[in-house]
């Protein structure tokens, strides 16, 4: 359940942050008063993520795969450019959360 959750508030973290993009400098009504919706349920969630999984843990699971999804759909969604350099900082990023959650594992 608490990786459920998790989840929930890294997905609401991500669509709060496309919303920005989607404002246009809050020049856009639905998509300005959304990211503060989907911010205001990330970290309601976000919070009761904490009361079972250590925050640094959690926060560096939230903060990094949030980082990975938002680069894949402002590359898919917003065509920003890819390249090499990109791509491998993307690897580092799932590098590092696959070795965050073997850590928590040996404890």
């Amino acid at each position: 359940m608490n990786w459920l959750l998790l989840a929930l508030a890294i997905v609401l973290e991500v669509c709060g942050t496309t919303c920005m993009k989607l404002s246009h400098g809050f020049s856009r009504s639905i998509p300005s008063i959304l990211i503060f919706v989907f911010y205001g349920l990330s970290f309601l969630t976000f919070t009761l993520v904490l009361k079972r999984i250590d925050l640094s843990f959690a926060y560096a699971v939230w903060a990094g795969l949030g980082v990975l999804l938002v680069t894949v759909i402002g590359m898919w969604y917003f065509k920003e450019p890819v390249n090499v350099l990109k791509m491998i900082s993307i690897a580092f990023i799932i590098g590092g959360v696959v070795g965050l959650h073997i850590n928590e594992g040996l404890r």
